[in-house]
């Protein structure tokens, strides 16, 4: 521990350092968690470009192939022409694919029309009513929900006014903030990551010392119980022996008499010299 935890100590732990590294702790984690996201999306702007170059390398490839298709039906054409003239058979081969695409897109078109609209409008309106309930009550007008009536029209035009006004707002709240100049480089995240990661560490390695009090107190109240449970058999052992002289000199009034003025006295002093060793204990360490 360096010289700043010197001070104010009690076997080197400070407890009035706690508040002050967890506001730490709370001011520095916030950050850390921006330039963290802030280096996903530089990692996942870095991937998309990747992932860009490799989507051109495939349409290449698809263009290739549309190449052989149509190498393909050129060989059909040229297949074809050794049995009539050319231009027939190329007018032949374009009427086998006209058809054909006729025939996919009209079953295509049909499919599609039955299943539009796309939307589950009637589950939506359902939802939309389940919610104007929930918000208004029994004064919520169904009508807003049917786009061509008036009280929709006048609806989406308070909506649109709204959203209007919170952009004017956001976008004085933008102007208002100060300038930080441009966001910081991969590298620049790096390093700052890094040094604050070593910050935190430290903290936690400071915090953890800082909690072992209670690991300290424990072993020096479990000493000091040693000493007092000693303190008392030696006295325990100095009585006895006071008593023994006392029965051979025919003195055991005189003796009871003064093991009762002075056993208080011999308690309190064990007593106190427990006390003035935790406390060396506690403040030397």
């Amino acid at each position: 521990m360096s010289g700043r935890h010197s001070g104010g100590t009690i076997g080197g732990l400070r407890i009035a350092a706690l508040p002050k590294t967890a506001r730490l702790i709370f001011r520095l984690a916030p950050r850390q968690l921006t330039d963290e996201i802030a280096l996903a999306r530089i990692e996942i702007k870095r991937k998309g470009t990747a992932l860009g170059v490799a989507a051109a390398f495939l349409a290449v490839a698809l263009v290739f192939v549309a190449f052989l298709i149509i190498g393909l039906i050129v060989a059909a054409i040229m297949g074809l022409a050794t049995i009539m003239p050319a231009w027939l058979a190329a007018l032949l081969v374009c009427g086998v694919f006209l058809l054909v695409a006729l025939i996919v897109g009209l079953i295509g078109y049909r499919k599609f029309k039955k299943t539009m609209p796309l939307v589950p409008q009637e589950t939506l309106r359902n939802l939309k009513y389940d919610l104007g309930i929930a918000k208004e009550g029994s004064g919520f007008d169904p009508a807003v929900l049917d786009p061509s009536s008036e009280q929709a029209k006048a609806a989406k035009a308070a909506k649109a006014e709204a959203a209007a006004k919170e952009k004017a707002e956001k976008e004085a709240k933008a102007a208002a903030e100060p300038d930080y100049g441009p966001p910081p480089t991969e590298d620049e995240l790096r390093r700052r990551l890094d040094q604050r990661r070593s910050h935190l560490a430290v903290i936690r390695d400071e915090l953890e010392q800082e909690l072992d009090i209670k690991t300290q107190a424990q072993a020096l109240l479990a000493t000091a119980r040693v000493r007092i449970q000693a303190g008392k058999e030696q006295l325990e052992g100095t009585v006895a022996r006071f008593q023994s002289t006392a029965r051979n000199a025919d003195t055991a009034g005189a003796a009871g008499q003064l093991r009762q003025r002075w056993k208080p006295v011999v308690a309190f002093t064990a007593a106190t010299a427990a006390m003035v060793y935790l406390l060396h204990k506690l403040t030397k360490g």
